[in-house]
């Protein structure tokens, strides 16, 4: 039995500023299908909006709450409320415009990674607008590999280098590919990645000095112009002794994965047992590592044959095994991808989720 998730990685929501009576009528008819707070000046606040005195000390508060943003009024309002708390494409949250007459719905930051342009189509099939995307790639028609990562839940690091790939891109340039499970673009080795756009690249033939993205689960591709991006199918069990600090079980789940030469952004779900729910360091660890925490019942964690078993962990969790039991539950695997590695007070084990438990088949 799967008891649920202690913590897990949402979207924030999204939030409607209206800047003038005809454009909170608007954000009133778009609330309910974005899903969306709406806000409005103090003198045309009504029941159904939120005032505020000014947009720049609401921008403030609001920013890093919201995951999307979207201003209905003049697109300068929008450039100067938003510019003191930009950190980068990768950090931003989406920010579209739509004017108050909705004719144009403009994607303005963080058009891929974001989800700006994602946001600007959805205004437009909402409201009839024209959706006014300006990324390069977009325009030629060709694929914006951050934006199909983020639309694919996956982490990605060294985010700078999507600039050389878009270029290369754009310039008619083969980018070079290694995403051997086709987790990313196309099918298994990447044979049908972008239509030619990028070549299948194995890792011993991968040249570091030129644009390239690396997808996978394992540790690798290192390199100043690979975009690197981690799907998130590593399921990793947890257990350790009571009154553990968090730190010291980040150690030893580092330790492993570097071991096993394995990328922890890849980590998609934590399990553990029911009775660490109220264990604040390991808790603290799940979170950190995780998108997702699931705490199982020992009854559940039990019925895992194949999980190694261990009298003295029986006695004091009710169940022979945690880490294995935990880690096969959530991937829905029949083998583990790491057996059960412990220190003295600190175990866990790693399994590579099935396409059937991506899909919410795991019991």
């Amino acid at each position: 039995m799967r008891r649920g998730a202690g913590s897990s990685t949402a979207e924030r929501g999204t939030a409607l500023y209206a800047l003038s009576a005809e454009g909170l009528a608007l954000a009133g008819g778009l609330a309910a299908a974005l899903e969306a707070d709406v806000y409005a000046p103090e003198r045309l606040a009504d029941a159904g909006a939120i005032p505020f005195a000014s947009v720049s000390g609401l921008l403030a508060q609001t920013f890093a709450r919201y995951s999307r943003h979207v201003f209905i009024g003049a697109t300068g309002i929008a450039v100067r409320a938003i510019a003191p708390h930009l950190r980068g494409k990768t950090q931003d949250p989406a920010v579209a415009v739509l004017d108050m007459r909705a004719r144009f719905a403009i994607s303005l930051v963080s058009g891929h990674a974001g989800g700006a342009n994602a946001l600007a189509r959805q205004l437009a099939r909402l409201t009839g607008a024209v959706a006014v995307i300006t990324t390069g790639t977009d325009v030629c028609g060709l694929p914006g590999v951050d934006g199909l990562a983020a639309a694919k839940g996956m982490a990605v690091a060294n985010s700078q280098a999507v600039k050389a790939v878009s270029a290369a891109l754009l310039e008619g340039r083969c980018v070079q590919l290694y995403d051997p499970e086709g987790r990313l673009l196309g099918g298994p080795g990447g044979q049908d990645a972008g239509c030619g756009l990028f070549m299948p690249t194995a890792p011993q033939d991968w040249n570091p000095e030129a644009p390239g993205v690396w997808c996978h689960w394992r540790a690798g591709g290192v390199h100043a112009q690979t975009f690197r991006v981690y799907p998130r199918c590593l399921c990793l069990g947890l257990g350790c002794r009571k009154g553990v600090e968090q730190g010291e079980i980040l150690a030893h789940v580092a330790q492993v994965f570097a071991q096993q030469a394995l990328a922890q952004e890849s980590i998609g779900r934590v399990g553990t047992a029911t009775i660490k729910q109220d264990d604040p360091g390991l808790c603290a660890a799940a979170k950190a590592l995780g998108p997702e925490v699931v705490f199982f019942e020992p009854e559940a964690l039990a019925e895992v044959e194949a999980a190694g078993q261990s009298e003295t962990v029986r006695r004091r969790a009710g169940t022979g095994s945690v880490c294995e039991a935990a880690a096969l539950l959530l991937s829905g695997a029949d083998e583990l991808l790491v057996a059960k590695t412990k220190t003295s007070r600190v175990t866990c084990a790693v399994a590579l989720q099935t396409n059937a438990a991506r899909h919410g088949e795991t019991a």
